[in-house]
């Protein structure tokens, strides 16, 4: 939704031009609150009229393991206070855009038929920076309909070395 990226653009730029130093700290913490904030039901509840902001903030800020930092209380009193809670997992993406063309690297989903242990993760990471030429933040998710093997996304870029993929190769050489 271009509405949608419209109103979150500035206020991801905001937050990281005052993350400075601190840009995966504060990318984990807004992180959270966007999944809080993706809830369903806290929208609606967010979204009633005889609920106040204060009330929103008391039932995000209880919500989120351990304590957020100031400047975390401050940007989501700010998002609440505009009607903006809805936008907040949008700003989380567009500030982790920011974040990863500041350090060169890519947000990466690795779709795997099992589990990878830390080994082969960290070889498939290897293998995956060289092949993309850039650093990339792997996200593994299970997906056993693959068979075996693996998919790998990275923006509109597909990797698919998967078994499935390659039995649809074979079975599209068979047809033709």
């Amino acid at each position: 939704m271009a509405e949608l990226a419209t109103i979150a653009r500035p206020y991801a730029e905001a937050l990281f031009k005052t993350a400075g130093s601190d840009l995966g700290g504060t990318a984990v913490w807004l992180d959270e609150l966007a999944t809080i904030a993706g809830n369903v039901q806290l929208q609606q509840y967010a979204g009633n009229p005889s609920v106040t902001a204060a009330q929103t903030f008391d039932v995000m800020s209880g919500v989120v393991q351990g304590s957020l930092p100031d400047a975390a209380r401050n940007f989501l009193r700010t998002v609440i206070d505009n009607g903006r809670i809805g936008v907040l997992p949008e700003i989380a993406s567009q500030f982790r855009a920011l974040k990863n063309a500041h350090s060169g690297s890519s947000d990466a989903t690795v779709y795997s038929a099992f589990a990878l242990d830390d080994a082969a993760l960290a070889d498939l990471a290897a293998t995956l920076d060289k092949r993309f030429g850039r650093k990339l933040n792997l996200k593994v998710e299970l997906e056993p309909a693959l068979i075996g093997g693996v998919r790998v996304v990275v923006g509109d870029e597909v990797l698919d070395t998967s078994v499935k993929a390659r039995l649809e190769q074979m079975k599209m050489a068979l047809i033709a």
